[in-house]
């Protein structure tokens, strides 16, 4: 098997990056308790082994969510060794921790660690096939930039953008939280359970993605990121029997599958589900499945500056382009007075669109026109959209769903990665 580790490997998770950090080394080191360390006094990588199994230490100032609207700074506790790196005018604080350990974190951070044990197993084989597929993947250089000229800009920001450890530990790359999470005997018992099993196709290790809520569609590969296709990452309506999923690339098309609501997994508002899958920053996000946001001209105007610094002057329309099978927006024409521009992958076009990032890039545009008591004419654009991310692969809420309808780990992996198969990496 292509990036078979025939043996656990030990990760190296980026915490954080900042010009001061404070670590609290609360047991399990040497030489426990609080210390400062500052970017210009730091000349080389300082790497600290606890002296013990049941090593733990706090870092301060850690942002979580960052540019989501979830966004929040949290004190986070991790097991393991700590690696300080000088990086230009900041320090960067990796984490040195056990694959299965690290899984443990994860699948208790993206998800509530209460979570039903089958869903549970999924995401902890998908999580386990997704960061083994990273482990020695590290870019020396990032370049995140597909095509740049004239008349766009087409860009998508992939999760192998590292250079100085393997995965962050954001949602960039997937959620980590350390011994913060507490893990439930559920959650160590799903990542017990699958120990070792990873999801491959040909001989590798899947590129295994996942989302919030597809929103009734999964999407393919080539719409978020670079063009390459993988077989067992297809775009489908989210619901079993199977049924064929409509067009969604033409206007026509998307816009009747958005301002509907069709049977999906995805398709929930029961609140125990949710509460049992979602952590509490997700659930303030109250409908994901369909959504919509109001903005007049100008707000946009302002906020695409802000978020791009291209100065369009005043918006007079927004034209999808080409949408991917699943109604998601993948280039997105522009027109303002003083600059038209097309613009992509699906996260810089939610990127630049919202103050965070807007829900899905699966919406359409529906643009009006009034005349204010001063005479002025106002604009408005108000986007329906579709689901929670990027859609591809896995869909959290529709595999929780799948779960409480009586499906297993297996079939609910079986549904969201076909052509995949399930094996061991190492024992």
């Amino acid at each position: 098997m292509t990036s078979n580790h025939n043996t656990r490997s030990r990760l190296a998770v980026g915490l954080m990056s900042a010009p001061e950090v404070d670590i609290n080394f609360i047991s399990g080191f040497e030489s426990n308790g609080p210390r400062h360390f500052e970017a210009g006094s730091l000349e080389s990588r300082l790497l600290i082994e606890p002296a013990s199994a049941d090593s733990v230490f706090e870092v301060g100032g850690i942002t979580i969510g960052v540019g989501f609207h979830w966004q929040q700074r949290q004190a986070q506790r991790f097991a393991g060794a700590v690696e300080l790196v000088p990086d230009g005018d900041n320090i960067v604080v990796i984490n040195h921790v056990d694959v299965e350990d690290y899984l443990c974190s994860v699948i208790s951070s993206e998800m509530n660690a209460n979570s039903p044990l089958e869903f549970l197993k999924a995401h902890a084989v998908i999580s386990r096939s997704w960061v083994l597929r990273q482990i020695g993947n590290r870019h020396t250089e990032i370049n995140d930039t597909a095509r740049c000229g004239a008349d766009e800009i087409i860009r998508w920001y992939d999760r192998e953008d590292h250079t100085l450890f393997d995965v962050c530990a954001d949602d960039h790359c997937q959620r980590y939280q350390g011994v913060t999470r507490v893990s439930t005997p559920a959650a160590v018992e799903a990542v017990k359970s699958t120990a070792g099993l990873v999801l491959t196709h040909g001989g590798e290790i899947c590129d295994a993605r996942f989302s919030k809520c597809c929103g009734g569609a999964t999407e393919i590969f080539p719409t978020c990121w670079d063009n390459e296709e993988h077989p067992y990452l297809k775009s489908f309506r989210d619901i079993l029997p199977p049924q064929p999923l409509p067009d969604l690339t033409t206007e026509k098309g998307a816009a009747k599958w958005i301002l509907s609501r069709p049977d999906a997994f995805c398709n929930t508002s029961d609140k125990t589900l949710l509460g049992n899958v979602l952590n509490n920053f997700d659930r303030t996000t109250t409908d994901f499945y369909r959504w919509e946001v109001t903005a007049t001209a100008d707000e946009f105007a302002a906020l695409i500056l802000e978020k791009s610094g291209l100065d369009f002057g005043e918006i007079v329309d927004m034209t999808p382009v080409e949408r991917g099978p699943s109604g998601r927006i993948c280039r997105l024409k522009i027109t303002g007075s003083r600059l038209t521009k097309t613009i992509g992958k699906e996260l810089e076009i939610r990127r630049i669109l919202s103050p965070s990032h807007l829900y899905s890039s699966a919406f359409i545009v529906e643009k009006s026109e009034k005349i204010a008591d001063n005479g002025k004419k106002i604009t408005t654009f108000t986007l329906r959209g579709a689901g929670w991310g990027h859609g591809v692969g896995l869909c959290q809420i529709g595999a929780a769903a799948m779960c409480d309808a009586g499906y297993g780990f297996r079939q609910i992996l079986e549904h969201y990665y076909p052509e995949a198969t399930i094996q061991k990496a190492y024992e």
